[in-house]
């Protein structure tokens, strides 16, 4: 008797036509989030690649850093280092950096005294703290102050930025 009983069909459609409903609801919400998702990221792609498309205009030129120059001091750095009575030795391959290539050139003249006062630095370090990355830095930052020092004196300005370590070899 339930079979035929049009009173109890009635029920069991509307429950399933609920569920189509919430699928096809979901399916849609999905659809437009993913759309959404999409369309977002094209926009701000196409956004950025419209920004590196635009011809650079007088004033981003002149904000514009110039490029690092870099000038590696040869030969090698090699001191002797008295730790507890016994011989070490420190071996330091140095370059300087710079954004100022008139200035670069004028500092060439004065690379003897430049290689005396970083020679005279590196001797007179104690080998413990070398040895330490803190210590290393150290050295690092007083020997740029140095050779900045000798920019200053002999040309009226800093032309090195910074001083680096490419090779550091303690024994």
């Amino acid at each position: 008797m339930a079979k035929n009983d049009p009173v109890a069909g009635d029920t069991a459609t509307p429950a399933k036509q609920g569920k189509l409903k919430f699928i096809i609801l979901m399916v849609l919400v999905l659809l437009v989030a993913i759309g959404g998702s999409v369309a977002g990221t094209w926009f701000f792609l196409h956004k950025s690649q419209n920004k590196d498309e635009k011809p650079a205009d007088a004033a981003t030129v002149a904000t514009a850093k110039p490029a690092a120059i870099y000038e590696a001091l040869q030969p090698a750095f090699v001191v002797n280092l008295a730790q507890q009575g016994r011989q070490r030795y420190l071996q330091v391959s140095i370059t300087l950096m710079s954004h100022d290539a008139e200035g670069m050139a004028a500092l060439k003249e004065h690379m003897p005294v430049i290689r005396n006062n970083l020679v005279l630095l590196l001797s007179g370090q104690d080998f413990n703290q070398l040895a330490s990355p803190v210590g290393t830095e150290m050295l690092r930052q007083k020997a740029t102050a140095s050779v900045q020092e000798v920019a200053q004196k002999e040309i009226g300005k800093l032309v090195v930025d910074q001083l680096l370590f490419t090779n550091f070899v303690l024994q």
